[in-house]
């Protein structure tokens, strides 16, 4: 149950149902993300610049440099080539699961 200054403060937002505070219908959801529109013709003009020839020629350079010994490069290529590697608590939550389903199914 709401506080009742949590009510208050409900009661108080016209665009805002009084019992759940959710948004009437017809309401228009805001001004969104200012920075939306910068972003995306920044993506664009990235993606006009950039050729298949430059991405296979950084890849290959990212490769030189994880055989050369470069830690952070070798990261990179193996979290862009096999994916991020899943945390521990993972995998102990799927074994638990896994011996759970086992042992209802014996």
């Amino acid at each position: 149950m709401a506080s009742k200054d949590t009510d208050t403060k409900r009661a108080k937002r016209s665009d805002r149902d009084p019992e759940t505070g959710r948004f009437l219908p017809g309401n228009g959801g805001g001004p969104g993300n200012p920075h939306a529109a910068r972003v995306a013709a920044l993506r664009s003009a990235l993606l006009e610049a950039v050729t298949p020839a430059d991405l296979a020629a950084i890849a290959k350079m990212l490769v030189r440099a994880a055989r050369g010994g470069d830690v952070a490069a070798a990261k990179v290529v193996f979290e862009r080539t096999l994916g991020r590697p899943l945390e521990a608590d993972i995998l102990e939550r799927l074994e638990k699961l896994e011996q759970a389903l086992e042992e209802g199914v014996q």
